[in-house]
């Protein structure tokens, strides 16, 4: 099965709303990078099991670590949990910016270093969530280039 495949399984096995909820961020995602790399990670190990959330995830960067080690991730990453969605934006340097530049329009949601939680789409103000996603895209971008 490959990507595309998995990631629409994935928003298909989801109750509604947040299976709606997941449909519309993911083609907001793909509006705003629609040539993006798709990554869909299930959320298991090696030994097959699950250790996190399923993912999807958009776009692609690397992350450096110390120790010199390099891994290849996405930038932006949506996954469905227990209490509602969580959407990352990875890659920022400033961990106070997402809640320092949206927290205030964005609505009901938790803001970290690098992700948006909220219970369902109605709860926030979308143009601020896609303001703050186009912010990752770019953000990453610039810092790769």
């Amino acid at each position: 099965m490959n990507v595309k495949e998995q990631i629409k399984e994935h928003i298909a096995s989801q109750p509604e709303p947040k299976r709606s909820d997941i449909q519309e961020l993911h083609q907001l995602i793909l509006h705003i990078s629609p040539e993006c790399k798709l990554w869909f990670d299930n959320g298991k190990n090696d030994k097959n099991e699950t250790v996190t959330n399923p993912t999807i995830g958009y776009g692609y960067y690397t992350i450096k670590y110390a120790d010199g080690r390099t891994r290849d991730f996405f930038q932006i990453g949506i996954s469905a949990t227990k209490t509602g969605i969580s959407v990352y934006i990875l890659g920022i340097k400033d961990k106070t910016y997402l809640a320092q530049t949206f927290g205030k329009t964005l609505g009901k949601a938790g803001i970290t270093g690098y992700c948006i939680k909220f219970k369902t789409l109605k709860d926030i103000n979308i143009k601020v969530l896609e303001a703050a996603i186009r912010y990752g895209f770019k953000a990453q971008n610039e810092s790769t280039s």
